[in-house]
């Protein structure tokens, strides 16, 4: 289980290890501990972690999480020049393994922004399980389908400026082939009879 470091309660998470699901987030700022080993070597360096430590929780959290051991991996992430700290209860996964698996709960939360403020998704039509898959698994086919379009594009679109022009655009008649590649081309006017051949005699 890969949770935000805003869900962690020391007891939910010591229920979790007693029901032998492992589980990775973010340490709290304010966490009290006390280092039991501590790891470090260049192999580690080159794949950003800092530190692979062994801990035990000091305090009140101690008591929540029944004084058993957790791991915290300190990892530097170089493209943003920042510290993590991924806090879990599996002592056998590779330090990189464990920061990777957090890394991967931000793809998911990318989805959902796409879902809530570009289809905007924020909320379930029904309630039954049914509807529920119909409604992701559309949000899911109609992102699939933008991202296609933006990637095939010669413009370079920003997603949500796409999604938006073809909300406005989604009734006109025109080449999507043509559009995307050049969205503020006007097409040729055809011809220039009526009420302007008034004027031009």
């Amino acid at each position: 289980m890969v949770v935000d470091r805003g869900y962690v309660d020391y007891s939910w998470l010591g229920d979790l290890d007693s029901r032998g699901c492992y589980f990775v987030t973010r340490s709290k700022v304010n966490m009290m501990y006390k280092v039991i080993k501590s790891y470090q070597s260049e192999a580690l360096m080159e794949k950003g972690i800092l530190k692979d430590e062994l801990i035990e929780l000091s305090g009140a959290a101690c008591n929540k999480y029944n004084g058993k051991p957790l791991r915290l991996v300190h990892l530097w992430d170089s493209t943003t020049g920042n510290e993590y700290h991924f806090l879990t209860n599996n002592t056998k996964w590779k330090a990189s393994l464990v920061a990777n698996i957090y890394k991967q709960r931000w793809h998911i939360e990318v989805f959902f922004k796409h879902l809530k403020q570009r289809l905007k998704v924020s909320t379930f039509i029904g309630t039954s399980e049914n509807a529920v898959m119909i409604q992701i698994w559309t949000s899911l086919i109609g992102i699939l389908l933008l991202k296609y379009l933006q990637k095939k594009a010669k413009y370079d679109w920003n997603l949500s400026n796409l999604v938006a022009f073809i909300r406005m655009n989604i009734f006109v008649k025109i080449n999507i082939w043509q559009w995307i590649d050049d969205p503020f081309l006007r097409p040729p006017i055809k011809g220039k009879k009526g009420q302007l051949k008034i004027f031009a005699d």
